[in-house]
C-alpha cells in the first residue's frame, strides 16, 4: 500500500487521490502533488532583457515611471543600486536617490 502525502495546508493525514489530484476531507483542500512542488521551489527574478536578477545587483530603469501620489518622476537610466528581491506584487524593493524608498517591477529594469 502505498502513503499518501499529508494535506500542505492543514497537515491532515486522511487525504485521498481523485483522478490526478490529492484531496483532503478536513479543509476540502484539493491540489497536484506534481505541481505542489513547482510552487514551492523559489522563484526565479528575471529582468526585461531575460537576465536573472539577485540582491544587491544593480539595474536600470528603461521607461519614465510616474511615482504614484505624487508629481515626482524616475527617468528612463536612472540607476538603482543595491537592490532587495521580495515575493509581491512590486519584485524588487530600493531606495532611488531624490526619490525614497520605492517599489519596483522587474518588468521595467534592465541589469547593469
Amino acid at each position: 500500500m502505498k502513503t499518501l502525502p499529508n494535506c500542505p495546508k492543514c497537515n491532515s493525514e486522511y487525504t485521498y487521490e481523485d483522478g490526478n489530484l490529492m484531496v483532503c476531507p478536513e479543509c476540502s483542500y484539493e491540489w497536484n502533488p506534481e505541481t505542489e512542488n513547482a510552487e514551492n521551489a523559489e522563484k526565479v527574478y528575471k529582468d526585461t532583457n531575460g537576465n536573472i536578477l539577485v540582491d544587491g545587483d544593480t539595474v536600470s530603469v528603461i521607461k519614465d515611471l510616474k511615482v504614484k501620489g505624487s508629481s515626482l518622476v524616475v527617468k528612463k537610466g536612472t540607476k538603482v543600486r543595491n537592490i532587495r528581491l521580495v515575493d509581491a506584487d512590486h519584485d524588487i524593493k530600493c531606495k532611488i536617490d531624490g526619490i525614497g524608498s520605492m517599489e519596483l517591477k522587474t518588468e521595467f529594469v534592465k541589469k547593469i
